[in-house]
């Protein structure tokens, strides 16, 4: 049951994302480094940008998920061949992988439309600053944990 491009357990969309978020965090440190130079401007642009390319990608994945359960294939039967013993840890990583996603995808929601609403359309420094820099920081690590995780999740799931 192959019909990945990576040549493992997996579904096209799970190894497109798999290797997307190999992207997505070298797009986001650049965007961190464009704002610390003073690119404002850019670094909203960027983040904009990347944060439609993650809603499409995490849509396009839901719906990939779903459409193969809706046609008998969940992502369970091509993650288990593996042994009984194995699906407990698989599951345990994925529900750690799950709090990471969902706080991420919420944290990213909330931080870019207060970003949009609380800065001028040529963004530069003002009051809200501190708490925008606050909040985008643990977004931002919140993304790091959730590619972590979804990649310790593909390995053991689909790979090992």
């Amino acid at each position: 049951m192959i019909d990945g491009f990576l040549g493992t357990r997996a579904s096209f969309m799970l190894d497109f994302v798999f290797l997307a978020m190999f992207l997505v965090l070298p797009v986001m440190a650049f965007s961190i480094w464009l704002v610390k130079r003073g690119h404002y401007l850019w670094h909203k642009r960027v983040q904009v940008v990347l944060g439609l390319v993650l809603l499409v990608a995490v849509t396009a994945f839901e719906v990939d998920v779903r459409w193969s359960e809706y046609k008998g294939i969940p992502w369970s039967q091509r993650a288990f061949p593996a042994p009984e013993a194995a699906r407990a840890i698989v599951y345990q990583v994925l529900y750690v992988h799950l709090f990471f996603a969902v706080s991420t995808s919420l944290l990213w929601v909330y931080v870019i439309v207060q970003a949009l609403r609380k800065f001028d359309s040529i963004p530069t420094p003002n009051a809200y600053s501190p708490k925008h820099k606050f909040l985008a920081w643990l977004a931002a690590a919140d993304m790091t944990l959730t590619a972590c995780t979804g990649w310790v999740f593909y390995y053991l799931a689909f790979v090992a």
